[in-house]
């Protein structure tokens, strides 16, 4: 029965010679000889009382000692050498899952190539690498790195540099091509000389190179590197191929990221509304809140464009919606005013251009969008005056405030713009005399909702009181004093787009206004000292 023990036996006597000796222990210590002395075996790990692991010709053995009766003593050899290596490629497995986790989580947030470049080298190091360096695909000629180096308390150290593509070592230049260099003793060699290794000798150095897949092509190349204490093994290559698969996608993204915020930026910067251009005589005033900050863009829109008889077209208005698509749609009414002012400068007949011009715009994109607008012909005149002729389009009627403090609403009524082919549209003529304003506003001033409950309209006639007593002011300053009115009645609440447009008659001795945060009050009125207080 005992030759059939999965165990090994061996069994001594008092005197410590061997008196029986089974196959499998036989074959597993073939230095213990049947008769001999145990401790001439050379296994001085079995002359001690309690269980032991050794490693034995390349085995794992695990023995353990039991007495027997009259002196005697037995061995119990086991081979384990299977079950440790299960036991520690399952541990191996456990902890490269684990680290592979934490690698997805913490690439899973940098959106900027730089930050997402030193996250993966960080990371490499000290589970994959001594020394990590990440080379990313060269742009315009130039590449930049990234190198992470493990320090005494285990933090790696970080730097990063740009080198000329012409500079870059010949695997690395594989890398980037896709494929994965195998004879690397050379690269050792002349990244050690180059200083990109610092800390190991190129004698006692292993080193790798691994793409970092990208969308079409590799996204950066991963070198690292390590004393030849730990030689890469193919589990070790393996985890990282693992590792540059997560941090090239998370580079991808990184710069998926980052050029999409770049075309924003740049569509966002084209949408924004334009700053009147500078008119003889007059003073502009602006003031702009999309509802939607974050994108800083809207649907409300002013601006003004010079005409050729020294006069100004100018317009404010509102298109429908709000967000990326109201300010797309303004874009094209903007671009369609550009270029509609050179061949027609007669504000009502220009009006309806620009509504012929948008109905074939939205037909043909299937938009059903439409807008309202006030535009507007402005010409000084030589007494410092100003004359306004203006069209409406479905708008919010104009203010002007006049020298005496009168704040007188415009008539001027007329059709939405882009609904239908003609569209009936309205026109006055004011004149501004010298220290007088136009005041033009969206409909997000009005329809702004706050007050004490929360849901009450600020409405035309507490518009009409925050002006009130306002004559005085410069344009800018009205125009700010608008939109301030405004949002203090929303009290951070959620509003439609903003928009101010105020126009005031500088007169014949114009000089630059200052920013006014109170007007003075020499008559002592009721309307001055609101206008103050304002």
């Amino acid at each position: 029965m005992v030759e059939h023990f999965r165990e090994g036996l061996i069994v001594c006597d008092a005197d410590g010679v061997v008196r029986h000796l089974s196959p499998v222990a036989e074959r597993l210590l073939p230095e213990v000889v049947l008769g001999e002395v145990l401790a001439v075996a050379g296994v001085d790990a079995l002359l001690g009382g309690d269980p032991v692991e050794i490693t034995h010709h390349g085995r794992r053995l695990r023995a353990r000692q039991v007495p027997l009766s009259a002196a005697r003593r037995c061995w119990y050899v086991e081979d384990v050498t299977e079950s440790v290596s299960r036991a520690d490629a399952l541990l191996a497995e456990r902890a490269r899952s684990a680290f592979l986790a934490v690698v997805g989580e913490k690439l899973g947030n940098p959106l900027h190539p730089d930050r997402a470049a030193a996250a993966v080298v960080r990371l490499a190091v000290p589970t994959v690498a001594d020394v990590a360096v990440l080379v990313l695909a060269p742009r315009s000629g130039r590449a930049r790195w990234w190198r992470a180096v493990r320090g005494d308390d285990e933090a790696p150290t970080v730097d990063s540099g740009v080198l000329a593509a012409t500079e870059l070592p010949a695997a690395i230049e594989e890398g980037l091509a896709g494929t994965e260099p195998h004879t690397l003793d050379w690269l050792v060699e002349q990244t050690v000389e180059a200083g990109w290794l610092p800390g190991l000798a190129a004698a006692e150095t292993s080193v790798r190179v691994v793409p970092l897949p990208g969308r079409d092509e590799p996204a950066g190349v991963l070198l690292v590197a390590r004393r030849s204490t730990r030689w890469y093994d193919e589990a070790d290559i393996d985890l990282v191929r693992a590792f540059a698969a997560r941090g090239g996608a998370a580079l991808t993204t990184a710069v998926l990221y980052r050029d999409q915020a770049e075309v924003a930026d740049t569509l966002q910067a084209s949408l924004l509304p334009v700053e009147p251009v500078a008119a003889t005589g007059v003073q502009w005033g602006t003031a702009y809140r999309p509802a939607q900050a974050g994108l800083r863009i809207g649907g409300d829109f002013y601006g003004s464009h010079r005409l050729a008889d020294g006069g100004s077209v100018f317009f404010l208005g509102d298109v429908s919606g709000k967000g990326v698509e109201a300010a797309v749609f303004t874009g094209q009414l903007r671009q369609c005013l550009q270029a509609l002012h050179r061949v027609e400068s007669q504000p009502a007949r220009l009006l309806k251009l620009l509504n012929d011009a948008l109905l074939e715009t939205t037909q043909a994109h299937g938009q059903g969008r439409f807008a309202t607008m006030v535009l507007g012909v402005v010409r000084p005149h030589g007494d410092g005056s100003l004359t306004l002729t203006m069209a409406g389009g479905g708008h919010l009627p104009p203010l002007v405030l006049r020298a005496s403090g009168e704040v007188e609403v415009v008539p001027l009524t007329g059709m939405l713009i882009g609904v239908v082919p003609d569209p009936r549209i309205g026109e006055v003529t004011v004149r501004l005399a010298p220290g007088e304003t136009c005041l033009l506003y969206s409909d997000g001033v009005t329809e702004a909702r706050g007050g004490r409950r929360g849901d009450e309209q600020f409405g035309a006639e507490r518009l009409l009181h925050a002006v009130d007593g306002c004559h005085r002011m410069p344009a800018p300053a009205l125009a700010e004093r608008v939109e301030q009115v405004t949002c203090d009645w929303l009290a951070h609440g959620d509003h439609d787009d903003i928009a101010v447009l105020a126009l005031r008659a500088t007169g014949t001795a114009h000089r630059p206004a200052r920013h006014l945060h109170a007007v003075p009050s020499p008559a002592g009125g009721e309307h001055d000292r609101r206008g103050a207080h304002a």
